[in-house]
């Protein structure tokens, strides 16, 4: 066993592989866990939008609602099935973003289905823009590289530079309620929920040692403390009114809040739905206003 096979196996070069191969059982099973929780929290927060579609339901119109977040959500995971099939030792990425496929496009063919014409034809320039051609670009421009881990490395890229910039969207909210003082549109349970998996997201990439992973889940989890923060701070203030039309909302008017779950990136939908007898009081008040304008 000497010179050419690097010599005996004594027990201190055994008991050393018997420590490495311990470490890295260990890590994998902690990577396991964190990403089973990672897709338990992505899979509740993917659930969000619920309500928002329930009003849709109720109006038989998703008049006034916006397609984006959705469109952008399935991209996403599109995104990132292609990448973790890609890595091969990624299942709890593919696992969550296949629901997250199925589960943004229920909610598109429901916007499709209520949605007017206007709407629709947005929707479809979306589609086309992100899922089709944008997707298919990133797709042919990566896959026939011949060198398997420049592809995996320069789409790993890719996808923690869009999970950057969605995870960047909330700080539209975090203005909106600085400026206002008010945790109206800033729910604590969703805050808490984005939290919670971008640490897990996080925990699962620095295990697997993918900083494509791990990387933007840190910026999520910072975002996440400053919404909770803030909401501890403005949870008992006053409502203000709001006086900059900038921040003014309609009454159909949604927040998207938008903080990719690390992998998942699933983009978290917080909509702002107008209640029914809101909007009936509205639209009683503006046919009031018609009539006295005809009376006139």
């Amino acid at each position: 066993m000497d010179g050419k096979w690097g010599g005996a196996i004594t027990p201190q070069k055994f008991r050393n592989s018997q420590r490495i191969y311990t470490n890295m059982a260990l890590h994998l099973a902690w990577a396991f866990v964190f990403g089973v929780l990672g897709n338990v929290v992505s899979f509740l927060v993917s659930l969000a939008p619920l309500p928002t579609f329930y009003q849709i339901y109720k109006k038989k119109t998703s008049e006034g609602f916006q397609s984006i977040p959705y469109v952008i959500s399935l991209f996403s995971a599109m995104l990132w099935i292609y990448y973790a099939l890609l890595k091969k030792d990624a299942m709890l990425l593919i696992t969550i973003n296949t629901f997250c496929v199925f589960i943004q496009t229920f909610y598109l063919v429901a916007y499709f289905y209520y949605g007017p014409k206007k709407e629709k034809v947005e929707a479809v320039k979306l589609i086309l823009l992100f899922n089709v051609f944008g997707f298919g670009a990133i797709f042919f421009s990566t896959f026939f590289l011949r060198n398997p881990l420049t592809r995996l490395q320069i789409l790993g890229y890719i996808c923690m530079a869009f999970s950057l910039c969605v995870f960047v969207a909330p700080l539209g909210i975090l203005r909106k309620v600085i400026k206002t003082k008010s945790v109206e549109y800033m729910p604590f349970t969703l805050s808490v929920f984005l939290t919670l998996g971008a640490v897990m997201w996080f925990f699962y990439g620095l295990l697997l040692k993918d900083m494509n992973i791990a990387v933007p889940n840190v910026l999520g989890f910072v975002f996440g403390i400053l919404q909770m923060i803030l909401y501890a701070i403005y949870k008992n203030h006053p409502n203000k009114m709001v006086q900059d039309p900038k921040l003014q909302l309609s009454s159909h008017h949604m927040v998207v809040d938008v903080a990719k779950l690390g992998s998942t990136v699933c983009l978290e939908v917080n909509a702002v739905a107008p209640h029914p007898n809101e909007a009936n009081t509205k639209h009683d008040h503006d046919g009031n206003n018609g009539d006295a304008s005809n009376k006139v």
